[in-house]
């Protein structure tokens, strides 16, 4: 393998690890054994194992934003379909899990944000970038006349955002996806209307 597509493979490997896991559960031993790489080599590539969780956050964002792109910037479809088709699309993949997995960044934000200043800082830029999503979208529903531009836009993507995080926390839990259907229902048929 190539020095970048080596670094890419410990990333992509121990952004799975981590989503089952958890950060400092998952150790960079059992990240480098299956992506078939000698434990010096690790350095190579990252200072710390501190970087290396940051290059995983980073890797697991940029793969979210592209899906929050496929969702929210569907022109084919109505701005406040694209939240909802975002939100079911999730809801299928939570379920598929069988309520295992979550979302990587709410689960690190739980794990990290009170150990580690750096993650925290980065972990809330990604929940911001997130959340600015939702406004754009909910800002094009206001101007199709879907939602009362009497709506702060702000406090309702950061609701949204939050509410959403929690459901998936609680389905965690539950082991059910009972609490994002809940989500989902209350959103559309009583505050988004």
């Amino acid at each position: 393998m190539q020095k970048k597509d080596t670094r890419s493979e410990i990333i992509r490997i121990g952004t799975e690890l981590i989503a089952r896991q958890g950060f400092n559960t998952t150790r960079i031993d059992a990240v480098l054994l299956e992506a078939g790489v000698p434990k010096g080599s690790f350095y190579h590539y990252f200072k710390s194992k501190e970087d290396f969780g940051l290059a995983v956050i980073d890797h697991f964002a940029e793969r979210f934003e592209q899906r929050l792109d496929t969702f929210l910037n569907d022109e084919e479809v109505t701005p406040l379909n694209r939240i909802h088709n975002f939100l079911e699309s999730t809801l299928t993949r939570i379920t598929q899990n069988q309520c295992s997995k979550g979302c990587l960044i709410g689960n690190l934000g739980q794990e990290l944000a009170d150990l580690n200043e750096r993650f925290r800082d980065r972990l809330d830029e990604i929940f911001n970038m997130w959340k600015e999503r939702f406004v754009d979208c909910l800002r094009d529903a206001q101007k199709a006349g879907e939602i009362s531009t009497d709506i702060d836009l702000d406090v309702m993507a950061c609701f949204i955002l939050s509410g959403w995080e929690g459901a998936i926390l609680r389905a965690k839990v539950m082991k059910s996806p009972q609490p994002m259907k809940g989500f989902i229902d209350v959103l559309f048929t009583s505050l988004l209307r």
